[in-house]
């Protein structure tokens, strides 16, 4: 399993693209990755054959763990190591001593679910800190939570997301990144261990329905994660402009060949992409982010660009694009979409946003509310881009129209931040300055 970037600790195979007996050759795609950071097609280190596939799909291993073996014909493949553990996300902070607990009953009161059964506390704490998800140990770092001390309601002791929010209650502020904790609460002894909360049961499916149950993959998996953490991190509040794009589309189709000749596509979304940036410069609090009781001013607009894959979706940065022309943007956009869709990307190149646009437009939609992808405390939702009749000079008109929709975090930004941030950008869209094309 590679290292996928300094804070990467483990990574899921998704795929294999090769099976037990296949040749293969230096440099040929093997295998899928997935991390907190990045999908990944994984090369082959050497040529030879495929002797033995050791992590299977699904299968979630710390870096530098074997997953397979590569021999020359007719080598007897040598045995795997072990296994490497994943590490824990923090040194494990001392926690406040557990009540005593009743002696053990004896040999004639023993049930199936006798104490003395049970592993050493050392073992269990090892085991429930080891059972948890990535986002769970990030959660528990940042909040400076050691998880050997929280009950796990998964699976196995598993500690999942909903155990470590609960843990921290009410008080636990914005979530990832904040550092103010609520002070533990003392509760009296009790006598015995909390029996875990039961997982909830999947529904019947009704008599003669006709269905099919698949597994999330790892990547909607973590998106749905992201997603959850982000609507109970932010204060969601999202603000709709209409803006007149016919003076960008003159501009569009006056560039576009040119802007094809030096290899960039001219797309609307590169007259947008400059549009907010300029913004961002003039609106620096709509580029900024919240860490605890302190406002983060970003000096950088890194902005990250959302791109639809088949198995999800994924949002590439592209860094310090207030330094680039139309002409950069429009070259940096197409080469990051690019190489999401083909697996390319590496893991700093989808992390460090300071900004998200998203285009569901593309696909017809007319307008979303974008969840805000965190840190960050806005994001842009683009419309679909299309003919329609307006009143102009009290008249009715047509003119290329769409909408814009900001989704911001009202613990940060105001309302009529947000508004003069959208104002800013829809009147640089109708007013672009032809020699910034």
């Amino acid at each position: 399993m590679p290292q996928m970037g300094e804070s990467i600790a483990e990574g899921t195979i998704v795929r294999w693209m090769k099976k037990v007996g296949d040749a293969v050759e230096r440099d040929e795609p093997l295998f899928e990755i997935t991390t907190d950071k990045v999908d990944a097609e994984i090369p082959a280190p050497a040529a030879g054959v495929l002797t033995e596939i050791t992590v299977k799909e699904g299968e979630t291993v710390a870096v530098n763990s074997v997953v397979g073996t590569i021999a020359q014909p007719g080598e007897e493949p040598a045995p795997a190591p072990q296994r490497a553990a994943a590490p824990p996300a923090e040194a494990p902070v001392t926690a406040p001593p557990e009540p005593a607990r009743p002696a053990a009953p004896g040999p004639a009161e023993a049930g199936p679910h006798d104490p003395s059964a049970e592993p050493p506390p050392s073992s269990r704490d090892e085991l429930r800190r080891r059972k948890s998800s990535p986002l769970v140990r990030r959660i528990a770092q940042e909040n400076r939570v050691d998880i050997s001390t929280i009950t796990g309601s998964g699976i196995g002791g598993r500690v999942t997301k909903h155990d470590i929010l609960a843990h921290l209650g009410g008080d636990r502020g914005s979530g990832i990144g904040d550092r103010k904790v609520q002070e533990p609460i003392v509760e009296p002894p009790v006598p015995g261990p909390r029996p875990p909360v039961p997982a909830p049961r999947p529904r019947t499916p009704d008599p003669g329905s006709r269905i099919e149950v698949q597994p999330l993959s790892p990547m909607r998996k973590k998106i749905a994660e992201h997603m959850v953490l982000s609507r109970r991190t932010s204060a969601h509040v999202h603000s709709v402009f209409h803006v007149n794009f016919s003076h960008v589309e003159r501009l569009r189709r006056e560039k576009k060949e040119e802007y094809a000749a030096l290899g960039a596509r001219l797309t609307y979304l590169s007259f947008i992409a400059k549009a907010v940036i300029d913004a961002l410069r003039r609106h620096p609090i709509v580029n900024a982010s919240l860490d605890g009781d302190n406002v983060v001013h970003k000096k950088d607009v890194n902005l990250g660009i959302a791109v639809a894959l088949e198995s999800g979706l994924i949002v590439p940065v592209i860094k310090n694009a207030d330094e680039k022309s139309l002409l950069g943007l429009s070259r940096a956009i197409a080469d990051v979409a690019d190489r999401a869709r083909a697996k390319q990307l590496k893991p700093d190149e989808v992390h460090g946003g300071t900004f998200t646009i998203t285009n569901p437009g593309q696909l017809g939609s007319q307008f979303g509310l974008p969840i805000i992808n965190q840190p960050q405390v806005a994001i842009l939702a683009v419309g679909t881009i299309e003919k329609r009749p307006v009143v102009v000079d009290d008249a009715i008109a047509i003119r290329t129209m769409a909408y814009l929709t900001l989704g911001y975090d009202h613990r940060l930004i105001d309302g009529a931040v947000a508004d003069q941030f959208m104002s800013d950008v829809k009147r640089q869209i109708e007013e672009f300055d032809p020699n910034q094309v």
